[in-house]
């Protein structure tokens, strides 16, 4: 007897920890977290670690402070986390973490590891605007990861996931 439940797709939504400002000369790509945002990254892959979050696969901008955010995962998660790195997570706009979320659907977790403003308008889009002003009412924090569902059958256009949880590591 097979299983008629729709399978679903797990979404890890995470924010890179807080970056310093850019040095003189620096480009924002290179940025590189702060000291709070090295605490963050290490508290926040502990929290998902203990919450038994192991994504199946993990998606990270090439910028410095995504790396340094993701990086924290596999001494804590685990060593073999299969993570890739996509520059048109730095600098593409939300329909590519669309197009990413979309092109991954056979997995049973992936995790975005991004930038804002496309984390937070995913967020909204995904959950819709209500529940997403709910959960972050003054913007999506660095270092926030969201956990979202979203069904095989649903689309990636709107309002069709469902939060499941809100990890900051300052709470």
């Amino acid at each position: 007897m097979q299983d008629s439940a729709p399978k679903v797709l797990r979404l890890f939504l995470l924010r890179h920890a807080r970056s310093g400002w850019a040095l003189p000369g620096q480009r924002d790509f290179d940025r590189a977290l702060d000291e709070t945002g090295y605490v963050e990254a290490e508290t926040l892959a502990q929290m998902a670690a203990d919450h038994g979050i192991r994504p199946e696969r993990i998606l990270c901008s090439t910028a410095v402070r995504c790396r340094e955010t993701a990086e924290p995962f596999f001494r804590t998660v685990s060593e073999d986390l299969d993570i890739r790195y996509i520059d048109e997570l730095y600098s593409g706009p939300t329909s590519v973490y669309f197009d990413l979320i979309d092109a991954h659907r056979h997995l049973s977790s992936l995790m975005l590891v991004g930038h804002n403003p496309m984390i937070e308008q995913l967020l909204y889009r995904l959950i819709g605007d209500d529940q997403a002003r709910e959960a972050v009412p003054h913007g999506y924090p660095p270092a926030c990861l969201a956990v979202v569902d979203l069904a095989a059958a649903a689309g990636t256009d709107g309002a069709d996931a469902t939060l499941v949880s809100l990890l900051l590591p300052n709470q």
